[in-house]
């Protein structure tokens, strides 16, 4: 039966790993954010107040033309990111911490609701949960240069709004994984309990 995964999370905290493991085990398809071909990603890193509304308007469409060609798989399909979390978590932060400014927040939101209303919800939510120490220690670790400087209260914005995300989260089945504590790629236990975990749903 075809089915759709959402894999969720902040930066850093292992959605790619993650995704690529589904694939590898279980022989879905994966779906992965265009994170490498944002042209305003650069510009937005180093000056957020300016190109907050060009970037996320990008990731916006280009994640809703990835929704709609899911809907065309015949087979399992496991997402990196969902458009959901663009609007709710990344332009809302982006809006509160002051990058966005109303009426920008106001169109983009505007557009994200119709573009909601058309798409078919996950068949299940994977949420990566982990702390922004950690993932502030991950991205120093693979070293993109235009993450490096984000600055913490950034992160922890989106880390907050993540966790009220999901507690309201009702779209579909929803399942919380600890991807700071918890190493399902190394730890035979982990592992274990992770394919325990997703078995009711697969």
């Amino acid at each position: 039966m075809r089915k759709y995964i959402a894999v969720a999370g902040n930066m850093g905290v292992g959605k790619t790993s993650f995704v690529e493991f589904l694939s590898e085990e279980f022989g879905f398809e994966p779906v992965y954010e265009p994170y490498t071909t944002n042209p305003w990603l650069d510009d937005f890193y180093g000056d957020m107040g300016r190109w907050a509304y060009q970037s996320q308007l990008w990731f916006l469409t280009n994640k809703f033309r990835l929704h709609l060609d899911l809907n065309q798989n015949a087979g399992t399909v496991v997402q990196d990111r969902t458009i959901y979390e663009d609007a709710e978590i990344f332009a809302t932060n982006l809006h509160r911490q002051g990058h966005m400014e109303e009426r920008e927040f106001r169109t983009y939101m505007d557009l994200y609701g119709g573009m909601k209303r058309t798409l078919q919800p996950p068949d299940l939510m994977i949420y990566l949960r982990c702390s922004v120490r950690a993932i502030r220690r991950r991205i120093q670790k693979r070293g993109r240069p235009s993450e490096l400087a984000i600055p913490t209260k950034y992160l922890q914005g989106l880390n907050g709004l993540y966790e009220d995300w999901m507690e309201g989260y009702d779209l579909s089945p929803k399942v919380v994984w600890d991807s700071e504590r918890a190493d399902y790629l190394t730890h035979l236990v982990d592992r274990l309990e992770f394919r325990k975990m997703l078995k009711p749903f697969l």
